[in-house]
């Protein structure tokens, strides 16, 4: 469906959640921020998946000390019992804290249900999504989530008294956190220095096939072969690759020759203008062949500081 076709209302909630990202490289580019609503629903997509998964496993333990209990009788359990809590204990705590920051710190950069909805974690410098900063975001949601949920539920018994309250009040708080920033940014969000976009399913165009005319270095317009050595794909990684699939498909000229003209000065070129897309589609299949390449012989280089 084409953005005239769609109601002015939910194009002005489009426009509003526009914003344009500067990469370290001085590089303008457009994105998009996630909704709240689609944010709200990859949380619930997550945390049913690990509950799935916890309470599997808790009844697969739960199974074994049954086992436990027929084969070695009642003078057996104590021991046996206080070992698989242990486990049972450690289970969780890897599979509540570890999950979001295993997932996010993968390429895509989101767990199964950020990639549902179309969602990804960033960092709003443009810069590579940094261990630290996933950390800091998803250890903060247990300060944000986890605890008040589970002082809320003690409330109803009465022993908590007026922490009941607290906890709720402690609860809207951050609940309600994203509603107070254009970003939608969540506390943890604000603390680590990132925000979550807007990251629709796609397929590659044509253009960024490593086959082909690209692959080639071949340019349709001018006919100039581009050609780039070792040396010269090696300064850019995985991360730089990314950014510079964005920048193709996004087809903006001038975020285009900004980027070309980048590159040209990284590498010491001197291209001339408005070949400025087939340079890029070259340098783009020759960097991902490259990659790939490495990538097999257990190379592998994340962003151009590694």
């Amino acid at each position: 469906m084409s953005s005239a076709s769609l109601p002015a209302q939910i194009r002005d909630r489009r426009a509003r959640r526009q914003r344009t990202m500067v990469t370290p490289e001085g590089v303008a580019l457009p994105l998009s921020i996630g909704s709240r609503g689609a944010r709200a629903g990859a949380l619930i997509l997550d945390l049913l998946i690990l509950s799935i998964a916890t309470i599997s496993l808790t009844l697969a333990l739960f199974g074994t000390a049954l086992g436990t209990r027929i084969e070695e009788g009642l003078e057996g359990m104590p021991g046996s019992l206080e070992f698989l809590f242990v486990i049972w204990s450690l289970m969780w705590f890897f599979a509540w804290n570890g999950y979001f920051m295993f997932f996010e710190m993968g390429p895509r950069g989101a767990t199964p249900g950020k990639r549902i909805v179309g969602l990804r974690v960033a960092s709003r410098d443009g810069g590579r999504l940094t261990p630290e900063a996933i950390v800091a975001r998803n250890l903060l949601r247990d300060v944000e989530l986890f605890l008040p949920l589970v002082m809320l539920l003690v409330a109803p018994s009465g022993d908590s008294g007026a922490a009941g309250w607290a906890a709720m009040l402690w609860f809207l708080v951050f609940l309600l956190f994203p509603f107070f920033n254009k970003d939608s940014m969540r506390a943890g969000d604000l603390i680590a220095g990132t925000w979550v976009l807007d990251a629709p399913k796609q397929k590659l165009a044509a253009t960024l096939s490593t086959e082909g005319a690209a692959a080639d270095g071949s340019s349709s317009v001018t006919g100039a072969a581009y050609k780039f050595g070792d040396d010269e794909l090696s300064i850019y990684g995985e991360h730089e690759l990314q950014t510079l699939e964005r920048v193709l498909r996004d087809g903006r000229q001038e975020a285009i020759e900004a980027v070309a003209e980048t590159i040209c000065r990284k590498i010491g070129w001197e291209a001339g203008s408005g070949d400025e897309r087939a340079f890029l589609e070259a340098f783009y299949a020759q960097l991902r062949a490259k990659l790939e390449s490495d990538m097999r012989f257990g190379k592998r280089k994340a962003d151009k500081f590694s």
